[in-house]
């Protein structure tokens, strides 16, 4: 069984995972800061970012791939990859925007990061105990 629409979403994830990293690796040359930070805080803040969004990408995309092989619906599929990317990027605007503090993009692409997570967790869940 292809996996085309769980396949967009992890590409689309994999180019925002690169545009993020290339956004560290340009704050290390810049500040010529080769590990860690040294107290930099635009390449912390900026490390944070990529790395909020390596941490929750693994769950969410596998999450994505289990319902579509469990044969869940196309658009129902693309709603939870939409609100993926959408609650990514404002994670990401938000985070560098508010630098560290509060900023509503931060928060709704939290919100939303956790409501993908959890919609797609119990999606899997009503099919495993539907199949009993």
């Amino acid at each position: 069984m292809p996996l085309a629409i769980s396949g967009l979403y992890i590409s689309l994830t994999a180019l925002l995972t690169v545009l993020l990293t290339y956004r560290v690796i340009k704050l290390r040359r810049t500040h010529k800061i080769g590990i860690g930070s040294a107290g930099n805080e635009s390449l912390t803040l900026a490390q944070r970012v990529h790395g909020n969004l390596l941490e929750n990408a693994p769950i969410a995309l596998l999450l994505l791939v289990v319902t579509e092989l469990n044969g869940s619906n196309s658009i129902m599929l693309h709603a939870f990859g939409c609100v993926w990317i959408i609650a990514r990027v404002l994670h990401a605007i938000g985070l560098t925007q508010g630098k560290g503090g509060y900023h509503i993009g931060r928060f709704w692409g939290m919100i939303l990061t956790w409501s993908v997570i959890v919609g797609l967790a119990l999606v899997n869940l009503f099919a495993y105990v539907t199949s009993l």
